[in-house]
């Protein structure tokens, strides 16, 4: 297609993105991502993955550290773009660069708006246990998220996703929703659909305070949501004899599970169950959850069945989690 498009972004998530649109003849005149940054042990500076990808397609990339100077902003004007697709990029664009391209800048989001906007949306989803999520192309303005929708693509939340395997699927719905929705953007024949205020929900950034495990308090169901959610950052943890351990798979026992296992009316919630070919099963404030996959301090990840076998003298019935 004819019509000149700027597309800005930086991480793996974004290239994707770019890709499908370079693979549907789509006409990239300039690529915006964040500067090179210092990576490795050697901390050589290495191009973001969309720059990358622009430049083994000979597309000019520009990396502005903001957009406060006049000459970063002239530059953007200068390309004399029909649209600007925004994915991951990291920088807030002041409302002239906004309005620089004839049909302004479009953003690909990780949420089914007006859910979820902000910073972490895919694991805010996963977080509160939705079975669907999805994406929404949507027209960007000064606010937050708060553009109007152009265009939306469900995407089922899977059983035994993590935040990681979520994003992975997140990026080729994103990228098709794209490819899908564009001839009509450049078009014009897309009606914008204003977002519900009353339906808003926002999407805090995730935090390390939120990793802990709070079995005396949760319900199996919620902490395996966490352990799912926080995968592969910040990462779930849990607490035995001043121990930090990470938490990496856990799974809610159902009733025939919890039918088969020793009587647990005499330990209170956060306490050892047993251990067995599941995990280590731990009483919670509701149910019960088998950790399936840890890390203890300064060792590599392993079954939780394989790694308390090792360690008997350690994860012992009774015992609680603090």
């Amino acid at each position: 297609m004819s019509e000149r498009i700027i597309f800005a972004g930086t991480p793996e998530f974004a290239a994707g993105h770019l890709k499908a649109l370079l693979e549907a003849k789509f006409n990239i005149v300039a690529v915006y991502t964040q500067p090179d940054r210092p990576s490795g042990r050697g901390h050589k500076l290495t191009p973001s993955p969309v720059k990358a990808l622009a430049l083994e397609h000979n597309i000019p990339v520009f990396t502005p550290l903001n957009f406060k100077e006049e000459a970063d902003r002239a530059e953007f004007e200068s390309h004399n773009a029909d649209l600007a697709i925004v994915v991951a990029y990291g920088l807030i664009l002041p409302e002239r660069v906004l309005n620089a391209p004839r049909l302004g800048c479009i953003n690909v989001h990780g949420s089914l708006l007006p859910q979820w906007r902000g910073a972490a949306p895919v694991q805010r989803a996963l977080l509160s246990g939705q079975p669907v999520t999805g994406v929404t192309i949507m027209q960007i303005v000064k606010e937050l998220d708060a553009g109007d929708m152009l265009f939306k693509k469900e995407m089922a939340i899977e059983p035994d996703d993590t935040s990681g395997s979520l994003f992975e699927r997140m990026e080729k719905c994103g990228a098709q929703a794209l490819v899908e929705c564009l001839p009509d953007v450049l078009a014009g024949s897309i009606n914008p659909v204003p977002q519900n205020p009353d339906d808003v929900t926002y999407a805090q950034k995730l935090s390390k305070d939120e990793s802990p495990l709070d079995f005396a308090r949760s319900s199996a169901a919620d902490l395996c949501l966490k352990v799912r959610g926080l995968n592969p950052w910040p990462v779930a943890t849990m607490t035995l004899d001043d121990v930090v351990y990470k938490v990496f798979g856990a799974s809610e026992l159902n009733d025939e599970q919890r039918a088969a296992l020793p009587d647990s009316s005499d330990l209170p919630a956060g306490a050892i169950v047993c251990t067995d070919a599941t995990g280590i099963v731990v009483k919670c404030a509701q149910g019960m959850l088998a950790l399936t996959t840890i890390q203890a301090p300064g060792k590599g990840r392993v079954a939780a069945a394989d790694f308390a076998r090792s360690r008997k003298d350690v994860f012992l019935r009774g015992k609680c989690f603090a």
